[in-house]
C-alpha cells in the first residue's frame, strides 16, 4: 500500500493522486490554476487566468501559514519547497496528525531538509534531495488516518516568498500505522564532558529512521571521535547500540579524509552524506562546520517501549603526538541535531524549540 518500490508502478492504483500548491490550495480535483489574484498576477496581466497567477505565497514577518490541510485517510508522498532571502533556521516547519493538538514535526526548515548551515549543498539521497539553487525535496512516506495539517512559521523580521508543492494520495491506511515524527535540538556550546541528546522523551512502539547534524567545531584538530548511542526499551546506564565514532556512524571513516589530498571531502549518497563543509577563510568565517545525514531506511532501529539517542563530542589532546601522550578531549562544540522516527499516536509534546536568537546561525 505504501511501498516506494518500483514494482508497485505497474499495479492498479489503490488511491487518488492529489497535489496542493499556491495554484490549488485545497488539492481539490479540477481546481488548479483558477486564481485571478496572487504573487504572479502582475506578470500574468496580459495572459489572464490559468497563466501562473499564484505560484507562491508571501509569508509575512512573524506570520504562520497553513501550507496544507488535508482530510484523510491518505499518505504524503513528496514535499517540495524553496525559500530565499531569509534565515532558514527561523522558518519553522510543522506537521500535525489527526487533530492531535501539538505537532509531530517541529523543525527549522533547512534542518528538516538536511541543510542546517548557511551554505546550501547538493544532496542526492533517497529520503531527501536538495537541488540548485535552493530546492528542498523530501520523500518520507507520511500516512495519516483523518487529517494532516502542514504549517510554516516565519520568525524573522522580513517577509519572504514561499514556493511549495505537497504531493499526496487519498487511500486507506492500516489501523496500526506508525506516524512520521521529527524534532530539533541545539546546544551551543556543549558543556564540558556532556553528551548531546538527539532524541528522548519518546514512549511507545516505533522505528528510528534518520539523523541530521549541523556541527560547528570550536577546537583545532580532529573532532569526530565521539560515539552515537541508542538506548532501547529497558536500557538504563548502557545502550543496546553503541557506535565507534562520529564519522563511522555517518558511514565514513578516518576523519572523512580524501585519499589524495588528506583533506576533508564532501560526499552524498542514498543513505548517508557529508554534503557541506564550511571552511574558515582566514577572516570572519573563523570556524569549520559540517553538515551530515544518516538515513536508516534499510536498517530502521525498532523500539517497543522507548528510545533515547545521544552522541558524544570527542577530539584529541596532543593531536600530533603518538603513544601514551595522546588522549581524548571532550569538546564544547555547537551541535544542532534533527531526529526522524515513526511511532504510534497519541504522543507527548516535542521538546520546545530554542528561542529565535538561540536558533540563529552565526
Amino acid at each position: 500500500m505504501m511501498s516506494i518500490g518500483f514494482d508497485s508502478l505497474f499495479r492498479s492504483p489503490q488511491g487518488l493522486s492529489r497535489a496542493i500548491t499556491p495554484e490549488n490550495f485545497t488539492g481539490a480535483p479540477g481546481e488548479g490554476g483558477k486564481a485571478t489574484e496572487g504573487t504572479g498576477a502582475s506578470c500574468a496581466r496580459d495572459l489572464g487566468q490559468g497563466w501562473k497567477v499564484s505560484p507562491s505565497i508571501l509569508l509575512g514577518q512573524q506570520e504562520t501559514a497553513a501550507l496544507a490541510d488535508i482530510e484523510g485517510p491518505g499518505v504524503i508522498r513528496h514535499i517540495w519547497i524553496t525559500a530565499l532571502g531569509t534565515q532558514l533556521r527561523k522558518l519553522i516547519f510543522r506537521i500535525y496528525w489527526d487533530d492531535q493538538p501539538h505537532p509531530s514535526v517541529e523543525v527549522p526548515l533547512g534542518d528538516f531538509f538536511a541543510s542546517g548551515l548557511k551554505t546550501i549543498g547538493q544532496i542526492d539521497s533517497i529520503a531527501v534531495t536538495v537541488n540548485p539553487k535552493c530546492a528542498f525535496n523530501c520523500w518520507w512516506p507520511m500516512p495519516f488516518k483523518s487529517r494532516c495539517r502542514i504549517e510554516l512559521e516565519n520568525m524573522t523580521q522580513q517577509e519572504t516568498y514561499i514556493y511549495y508543492q505537497v504531493d499526496y494520495s487519498l487511500e486507506e491506511v492500516p489501523n496500526d500505522l506508525l506516524y512520521f515524527h521529527s524534532t530539533f535540538r541545539r546546544v551551543n556550546p556543549l558543556p564540558y564532558k556532556s553528551v548531546h541528546t538527539i532524541l528522548d522523551g519518546v514512549a511507545g512502539r516505533g522505528k528510528y529512521v534518520g539523523t541530521y547534524i549541523a556541527w560547528g567545531v570550536n577546537n583545532s584538530g580532529w573532532w569526530g571521535e565521539g560515539e552515537l548511542k541508542v538506548f532501547l526499551d529497558d536500557d538504563k546506564e548502557f545502550p543496546t547500540i553503541c557506535g565507534t565514532g562520529t564519522e563511522d556512524y555517518f558511514c565514513g571513516s578516518y576523519n572523512f579524509e580524501d585519499f589524495a589530498s588528506s583533506q576533508y571531502r564532501e560526499f552524498s549518497n542514498a543513505y548517508s552524506g557529508l554534503p557541506v563543509i564550511e571552511r574558515p577563510d582566514g577572516t570572519y568565517a573563523s570556524q569549520t562546520r559540517f553538515s551530515m545525514y544518516r538515513w536508516h531506511l534499510a536498517d530502521p532501529i525498532a523500539f517497543a517501549k522507548r528510545i533515547v539517542v545521544t552522541i558524544q563530542a570527542l577530539g584529541w589532546r596532543n593531536w600530533d603526538a603518538l603513544g601514551e601522550d595522546r588522549r581524548y578531549l571532550p569538546l564544547q562544540d555547537d551541535i544542532a541535531s534533527t531526529a526522524f522516527w515513526y511511532q504510534q499516536l497519541p504522543t507527548t509534546p516535542l521538546q520546545a524549540l530554542p528561542s529565535p536568537d538561540d536558533l540563529e546561525i552565526n
